[in-house]
């Protein structure tokens, strides 16, 4: 167990917590991906252990970008941003015109050697860290409109209205997180009503020119329908909501889902329902718990973080993970309308699994710098110039007052 210590606290830095709630969420994500994957194994005509396999590899590569990325300065991915943006436009663009189909929403591209990506993950991570790092650098003038306001706007409204195009929910949690990463960046009430507009307006043009406006609009009245009792619920929403009440409290146990054979994909975005299913009431409390513990953590990071991008940082990432989390698990329960949104961590993908690994890491990068005493000293980028302004600043007052 000491060596087992020793190599956590060389290897494994930032903070503990969360690393122990991804560990854990992977273990569940094993466990009921394996029992979820029996109908897609006959469908494909492979054995279920194949896709097993697969997962869990997708998982550890997850959990490896994770350990790189939470290595890394979190303030060198400031660098990064504004070049990853602009690679997301034409990738989403792509992904619009030739998008691959996959459970009949073309989101994503297909890469030699790699397989399915999908552009969205990587433009959402993007445009959260580049909009932490315009507000952190723009937290003296926050309130000039051409050298603050226009810039975030624009970014926000092209990468929304882009993602849009093929991923409305998508498009719409990641406004509402910039909302709040510009909310917790003191951004005057004003200036939040006019992203609403633009991500509103961004979001008509999508709606009238992409391929999925129709569907959202048909499943929210659906839902609606549902609701007022005029009609009986989704396909999949019913056998969800059948997988949820035949749990019970205590579950099926492991492997013994009968909603799994009837689900269309209840290794993606039903994987919830499956988990009721099997472990119960007490298996959906506690992976709720764990998520909410995730935020808690990320929360803490950012109100320890003695920087405003880190803060920022930490906040929208964390934010944005677990808002994503609460409505897949909202829509399994029938709090809402079908969105096709992943459960982070647990369900079935493979980029999915990277980029969550890359965003938790540069959470654990945020909570690592803040206990690294080099990092705070080392100067990045535009930080070295300022410093040395101040400190010129410093010197000079100290000489006129030497000199009164």
């Amino acid at each position: 167990m000491k060596k087992v210590k020793e190599w956590a606290d060389n290897n494994l830095q930032g903070d503990r917590v969360i690393w122990a709630v991804v560990f854990a969420l992977s273990m569940i994500s094993i466990l009921v991906v394996y029992s979820s994957i029996g109908t897609l194994a006959f469908k494909k005509t492979v054995s279920p252990e194949f896709f097993l396999f697969k997962h869990t590899l997708h998982v550890v590569i997850g959990l490896t970008a994770m350990w790189f990325a939470h290595k890394v300065d979190y303030r060198y991915y400031s660098r990064l941003s504004r070049l990853a943006l602009w690679v997301s436009i034409p990738l989403l663009i792509y992904t619009f015109v030739n998008g691959t189909t996959v459970n009949n929403a073309a989101r994503w591209i297909e890469v030699p050697l790699v397989g399915s990506f999908q552009p969205s993950d990587f433009a959402s991570l993007a445009l959260i860290v580049n909009l932490a790092s315009m507000l952190s650098k723009r937290q003296q003038n926050i309130d000039d409109i051409k050298e603050s306001l226009i810039p975030i706007l624009f970014w926000c409204g092209v990468i929304c209205g882009l993602i849009a195009l093929t991923n409305m929910s998508t498009a719409i949690l990641l406004l509402i997180t910039c909302m709040l990463i510009m909310f917790i960046g003191r951004v005057p009430t004003k200036y939040l009503a006019m992203l609403l507009f633009v991500g509103v307006l961004f979001g008509a043009l999508a709606f009238k020119f992409g391929v999925r406006g129709g569907t959202m609009v048909s499943r929210i009245k659906d839902f609606a329908a549902f609701v007022q009792g005029e009609k009986e619920p989704q396909f999949q929403a019913k056998h969800g909501y059948i997988a949820i009440a035949t749990g019970g409290v205590t579950g099926k146990g492991p492997g013994n889902s009968d909603q799994r054979n009837i689900l269309p994909n209840p290794f993606a975005d039903f994987i919830f329902a499956i988990l009721i299913e099997e472990y119960g009431m007490i298996g959906g409390i506690v992976v709720v718990a764990l998520y909410l513990l995730l935020l808690h953590r990320g929360m803490k990071a950012a109100y320890n973080s003695e920087r405003a991008f880190g803060g920022l940082l930490s906040a929208g990432l964390c934010f944005d993970l677990v808002c994503q989390a609460m409505v897949n698990m909202g829509v399994v329960v029938g709090l809402g309308p079908i969105t096709g949104q992943p459960l982070p961590l647990i369900s079935m993908g493979g980029t999915s699994m990277v980029f969550t690994g890359l965003a938790l890491g540069i959470v654990l990068s945020v909570s690592r710098g803040e206990q690294d005493q080099p990092w705070q000293k080392q100067p990045v980028n535009g930080e070295a110039k300022e410093n040395t302004k101040e400190n010129t600043k410093e010197n000079k007052n100290v000489s006129t007052a030497q000199a009164a």
